[in-house]
């Protein structure tokens, strides 16, 4: 099938540089025509702009920062779509807007998977990420050898919007975890512990997590560059917080970490690494968060292989009596 690719950005030019990679028929976009031009240089189509790709594609798949990026697209290829077109959106988006995007294209005979990423881009790049696909049944399968080159493990979450609500809480827990390890990493380091001993105790331990093993090596290194950033932190965090509040749910700690990720912000930019949060608590007691021998750069050493479905656990059938 003729794909196409919009949004080239940090996640976006990593996951479409696996399409690419795997021979998939590629066309793309993004408003910075130096990324464009640098997959064309590899062998893909420049598609001009998202109504042209419509028209010329079978699958148009986005990646974008925000849902009113993914609105404004959605809007130039909406008059495009119709029976036979499929919009695959791998942006990290607010469920209410994707149900009301997979309406308008519904209404158009075309078909919307929503297929959110969790891993990092360091696994977006090889092809190791994992995704959530919301969206019916059939529209799942028909996508899935796209999903396989995209990622390594696939989880069909149930109908369109259940992808983006698992998506944001699972932001929410690795925000958790960052802001955590931070405050243990600083205390261990005010305590008189060494860090390197320190990343290893939690590494073999009960409190160890994706985030520590990834996450706390670019702090520990000084690097604190995992390209991501603290305005998207906020993004995802705060439409966590929304689906909360729209189930009456009265969280605790969630309203907290949005107070610390926005005065991080104030501190160091809108824009700043989410990694620099560590710099509230080195500012504050003056210790130097680090430790010789870790990387600054994050390299998925997985090999790829192509992907496969996750299936969810079968109730265990109950013992005979």
């Amino acid at each position: 099938m003729q794909t196409g690719f919009i949004g080239l950005g940090n996640v976006g030019g990593k996951l479409a540089g696996s399409l690419l990679r795997n021979g998939i028929s590629l066309m793309v976009h993004d408003l910075d025509a130096d990324l464009v031009a640098d997959f064309v240089a590899r062998g893909a189509t420049d598609g001009a702009a998202p109504a042209d790709m419509m028209r010329a594609c079978d699958v148009v798949i986005t990646c974008l920062p925000s849902p009113a990026a993914s609105a404004a697209v959605m809007a130039q290829m909406l008059p495009l779509m119709g029976p036979g077109k499929t919009w695959m959106e791998m942006s990290t988006t607010d469920a209410d807007e994707i149900l009301r995007l997979g309406a308008e294209v519904a209404a158009t005979g075309g078909v919307a998977v929503e297929c959110p990423v969790s891993g990092g881009c360091h696994r977006a790049d090889t092809g190791n990420i994992s995704i959530f696909a919301g969206g019916p049944r059939p529209a799942v399968e028909a996508v899935m050898p796209l999903l396989k080159h995209l990622g390594r493990r696939i989880l069909h979450t149930g109908e369109l919007g259940t992808a983006s609500k698992l998506k944001v809480m699972t932001n929410y827990l690795a925000t958790v975890h960052l802001v955590a390890l931070c405050e243990a990493l600083t205390t261990m380091k005010a305590a008189g512990l060494d860090l390197a001993t320190t990343y290893e105790a939690i590494r073999i331990s009960s409190g160890t997590s994706f985030v520590h093993e990834t996450e706390s090596q670019l702090i520990l290194s000084g690097s604190r560059d995992v390209n991501f950033t603290m305005d998207l932190i906020m993004k995802d965090i705060g439409l966590f917080q929304k689906l909360a509040e729209q189930g009456g749910v009265p969280l605790e700690v969630s309203p907290l970490l949005i107070d610390i990720m926005a005065d991080g912000q104030r501190r160091y930019g809108a824009r700043a690494q989410s990694d620099r949060i560590i710099e509230r608590l080195e500012d504050a007691t003056g210790l130097s968060i680090r430790a010789d021998g870790f990387p600054t750069v994050l390299v998925d050493d997985e090999p790829e292989e192509e992907g496969y479905e996750v299936r969810r656990r079968t109730p265990v059938a109950a013992a005979a009596e």
